[in-house]
């Protein structure tokens, strides 16, 4: 395969999975309405820092142990525990923010409690909800897989390299633009609607985190992923 060829494929693959919506998607909105754009972009560099290592361990061939089912139940269930956790969190400020009529970011700034600070932190959020997400560590062993052996194919590990960095400056753009959507529409939602919107997307991560807990304990999907 031409680079040219590869590159197009890295690019369309990867937004195809980038693009759609899912925990970190929803985890980046709820920042992104309470810290602007560059809480996208920090969102990235968590996610990214447990990414590479990944990559170069899948392409070293070190990640078998990931085949194991305990590995498998222990990430499905790490993972639907931070999505509830993060999920409950930003429900409350929801709701504290429709019962007291301030600004939501105000109520924010004023929690504090360590694991709320701790699930406010992008860098954090971005790097759990990709090393607790099993179907993001499936992506990679099942589609990133084959981009990593065409990679190896064609530069050994600098070949992967170039892969991930035609890879990873989507997640980047993506997250950024979607955390800056995101609160520049938070000017544009009256007080009510503003809390309801919140409060609405912790609804949307406590499912997921039911289903990822679901799926691996009982193998029973909650939602069609």
């Amino acid at each position: 395969m031409e680079w040219f060829s590869f590159a197009a494929l890295v690019v369309v693959i990867t937004a195809s999975g980038a693009l759609a919506p899912g925990p970190l998607f929803f985890a980046t909105l709820l920042l992104g309405v309470k810290r602007g754009g560059w809480s996208g972009f920090k969102v990235a560099v968590g996610h990214n820092a447990v990414e590479l290592p990944l990559v170069l361990l899948l392409a070293l061939g070190l990640l078998t142990v990931l085949n194991v089912a305990a590995v498998k139940l222990a990430l499905g269930i790490g993972g639907g525990v931070v999505l509830i956790a993060l999920g409950l969190l930003q429900l409350r400020d929801g709701i504290n923010a429709w019962r007291k009529h301030v600004d939501f970011f105000e109520v924010n700034e004023r929690k504090s409690g360590g694991a709320a600070r701790l699930m406010d932190n992008p860098f954090f959020v971005g790097a759990a909800l990709s090393a607790f997400n099993p179907f993001f560590i499936l992506w990679w062993l099942t589609i990133g897989a084959q981009l990593v052996l065409e990679a190896l194919a064609l530069a050994a590990l600098t070949g992967v390299l170039i892969m991930y960095v035609l890879h990873v400056w989507m997640d980047y753009a993506w997250l950024t633009v979607v955390a800056r959507a995101a609160y520049t529409g938070r000017k544009l939602l009256s007080p009510g609607s503003y809390a309801v919107t919140l409060a609405v997307f912790g609804v949307v991560l406590v499912l997921f985190g039911v289903h990822f807990i679901s799926k691996v304990v009982f193998e029973v999907p909650l939602l069609p992923l």
